[in-house]
């Protein structure tokens, strides 16, 4: 794969001359591969926006923030307790509490050699105190406190600039605003902030024999549960999704929907259309109108799946079966999408390793993605499949808290062997 990565190779050059590459193979890509292909060609969004912090949730920055202010911007105590100088308990130890000092509400007055403040936390940190004790290790009457034990010099102070200084880059341009990183922007004074504008995302269904949830179903229909589930995992990365229905297996119905999403989304993502059936022409359009990179994975489920381009459109055509579409969402265009995005991440989805508690049957030669159940039994962690693992038993992803990742090479395996599982929450 190296050698891929190390030679300037365009996409166009690969469409229409795969052999240009040794390791190219677009009828088997192997996972790892494909992903680092994509990545290649994709190009992160740059438009930007300004919004307000309220609204700026799950949003992409844009910029390099950098802090205005010192935070905090003073001195202040940690804690509730009393401050004094240090040097005042060389020769003493009783203390005059000479005012209280509350959050907000400095003193403007000298605390001298012998005299201590009570203060509360965030108080400000008036002239003469080098030290804060808690109040409960001290004994305080008659407006005078006794130590019961000594603190250290600076002890239960924050200093000005203690989190945050002045002009520090606090969060990377690439940063995904979370609500900690909200708090953070918050802390700044800072009311609005620069992200990168949503990726719009155009999807729909393919398929003759794929009719919508709501109306009455024959003998040889499925209702349309893609849509359901792609449009979901969409949202849950809050692009701007572009929703263009269910499309009948029509050639120049299919072509007309394409061209029209190319002119108005970022990225195009259907299910459907993309098997070797006769009907099946979503590679045979993608190619008239522009380049496709690769059109099967070696991988279980998902290996009917293409990735290509319309003019600057990515698309990513997943396979119809509803195991086999959310598989190869989560295992190649969600990342995808966040670099599209303008997400700097690291892709690399974690990996644990526990023991599977039955056997499990495979032959080398493709990755696959079984279904699992992650479980404690004794206090140790241990997996099981959902059962049944075929691409069209949605029920397997509903029960399931894992994928059991086998890689290509691995055989059979058997009750009590560690294997590698990702979790579920690793794609939210």
């Amino acid at each position: 794969m190296a050698s891929i990565m190390s030679k300037k190779i365009t996409l166009k050059d690969l469409s229409n001359e795969p052999g240009c590459l040794a390791e190219y193979d677009p009828n088997a890509m192997q996972i790892e591969s494909a992903k680092k292909l994509i990545s290649s060609f994709i190009k992160p969004i740059k438009d930007t926006e300004s919004v307000s912090l309220m609204d700026s949730l799950n949003r992409v920055l844009a910029v390099d923030l950098v802090s205005p202010i010192n935070v905090p911007n003073y001195d202040n105590s940690a804690m509730d307790g009393f401050g004094f100088n240090i040097s005042s308990l060389k020769n003493k130890k009783k203390l005059t509490v000479k005012e209280t000092v509350l959050a907000g509400k400095p003193s403007t007055n000298l605390v001298k050699s012998g005299e201590a403040i009570q203060i509360m936390t965030g108080g400000k940190i008036p002239k003469g105190v080098d030290t804060v004790i808690p109040i409960e290790l001290v004994k305080h009457a008659n407006n005078e406190i006794t130590f019961i034990e000594k603190p250290k010099f600076g002890a239960n102070i924050r200093k000005c600039g203690e989190d945050i200084k002045q002009r520090d880059i606090v969060l990377s341009k690439g940063t995904l605003l979370y609500p900690s990183e909200l708090g953070l922007i918050a802390s700044l004074g800072l009311a609005k902030v620069k992200v990168f504008k949503k990726l719009k995302v155009g999807f729909f269904s393919t398929g003759d024999e794929v009719v919508k949830a709501g109306e009455k179903i024959k003998s040889g229909q499925v209702y349309n549960s893609n849509h359901f589930t792609i449009h979901s995992m969409l949202n849950r990365l809050n692009v701007e999704c572009i929703d263009l229905g269910l499309i009948p297996d029509s050639k120049i119905i299919i072509k007309n929907t394409l061209l029209k999403a190319s002119k108005v989304a970022d990225v195009i993502v259907t299910t459907g259309g993309v098997s070797v059936g006769e009907a099946d022409y979503m590679k045979e359009v993608l190619k008239e109108i522009g380049q496709v990179l690769f059109w099967k994975l070696s991988i279980k489920p998902g290996r009917p799946m293409a990735y290509g381009k319309i003019n600057t459109t990515d698309f990513f055509g997943l396979p119809g079966n509803p195991v086999s579409a959310m598989v190869t969402f989560y295992q190649i265009v969600q990342n995808a999408l966040k670099n599209r995005m303008g997400l700097k991440i690291d892709d690399t989805i974690p990996l644990l390793k526990v023991e599977c508690v039955e056997s499990i049957f495979k032959r080398p030669g493709r990755t696959e993605f079984q279904r699992g159940i992650l479980f404690q039994s004794n206090g140790v962690w241990k997996v099981k499949t959902t059962g049944q693992q075929g691409s069209g038993i949605l029920s397997s992803m509903s029960k399931a808290n894992c994928f059991i990742v086998l890689n290509m090479d691995r055989g059979a395996i058997k009750a009590g062997e560690i294997v590698d599982i990702q979790l579920m929450d690793s794609f939210i």
